[in-house]
């Protein structure tokens, strides 16, 4: 470092997910994560077990970056993490996640003690939707909804720069919109939810239930005739390959998700929703239907000024957003 100039600062990123953990550090002012690391969450094996991953990924990539730049562990602000919900960002704790298991755990500060470094918690899908306002597809926009499709579908409403979180942290839970009143039961008691129709192992779930009432597609031989082990991606993969089953459950994800988002719309009347996750692959294949059922449900007026796109920050919008959130939390502005 040049003498007389003050040293660059960093923000760690963690993005908890139900099935992996993404760490990295961003630049405070904003730029390319680095650092960037991540391995699967492994939350059978116990809560402390994921919290000392975390630690040990946060620490590792602390070292990388700061060995990189020639600088020192000062150097590093805080540590800023996205954990799924509902939690309580006051006390740190995480309420109920039904994803991990976890109840009333305290995750902040069990990892702000293990790293000696101030933390900050929210909801990783709000971190998801701020990274993706900050430094992906929503730069510039002051109103956005973004919904992350993954183990679960989670949700993020950023207003005027803002994450909104409601009176008890909970906004911006959409994968617990109910669409059939009488539908699936949801792992998080109620029935019905978009989650237990257009999440990853819902997707999953919907072909593999197809294919047991007679329908014919390339995914059995794609999985060896075990359908347990069918994904998304497979689905997705089929899709590419021009299977019209595998095509039709995308379709029909669409739909439910066209229905969701339409809601959305009509009550928030963002500028724009941003849907990422691995789905998001399939292109228009699912963006097409997706809008077509917006346009279906919606107020005219109300989706004819909102885009509807894909994320642009895929695999980091979730570390960029945790960053953010600490840098807002600690620093007052983003």
């Amino acid at each position: 470092m040049t003498p007389g100039t003050a040293e660059k600062k960093w923000i760690v990123g963690v993005d908890l997910g139900g099935t992996n953990i993404v760490v990295g550090l961003v630049p405070i002012e904003g730029g390319e994560v680095l650092g960037f690391r991540t391995v699967p969450t492994e939350s059978v094996r116990g809560a402390k077990f994921v919290v000392d991953r975390i630690v040990s990924l946060v620490e590792a990539a602390i070292t990388e970056v700061t060995s990189a730049q020639g600088t020192s562990r000062a150097a590093v602000a805080g540590v800023g993490i996205g954990s799924p919900g509902p939690l309580d960002r006051k006390t740190g704790t995480v309420i109920n996640t039904p994803t991990l298991g976890w109840r009333n755990f305290p995750l902040r500060d069990l990892v702000a003690n293990q790293v000696k470094l101030p933390c900050a918690l929210d909801n990783d899908a709000n971190c998801a939707t701020y990274g993706e306002w900050w430094l992906g597809a929503g730069r510039g926009v002051s109103s956005l909804v973004g919904l992350t499709l993954g183990t679960g579908i989670g949700g993020g409403i950023v207003l005027d720069g803002q994450i909104y979180h409601g009176c008890s942290d909970v906004a911006g839970e959409i994968g617990h919109m109910t669409i059939d009143s009488n539908g699936r039961k949801c792992k998080c008691g109620n029935y019905g939810c978009l989650e237990q129709y257009a999440s990853g192992p819902a997707i999953a779930l919907r072909a593999a239930e197809g294919i047991e009432a007679g329908a014919e597609t390339s995914l059995v031989d794609m999985v060896d005739g075990k359908l347990e082990d069918i994904t998304a991606a497979t689905v997705y993969e089929a899709t590419v390959q021009g299977d019209p089953y595998a095509a039709e459950v995308m379709k029909d994800t669409a739909r439910f998700l066209g229905a969701g988002v339409a809601s959305i719309i009509n009550i928030l009347n963002p500028e724009m929703v941003v849907i990422a996750g691995g789905v998001t692959r399939a292109g228009d294949t699912l963006f097409e239907p997706l809008r077509a059922e917006v346009r279906r449900r919606a107020f005219r007026s109300a989706q004819e000024c909102c885009k509807i796109v894909p994320a642009e920050l895929p695999g980091t919008a979730g570390v960029v957003g945790a960053a953010a959130v600490f840098k807002l939390e600690n620093y007052g502005a983003v």
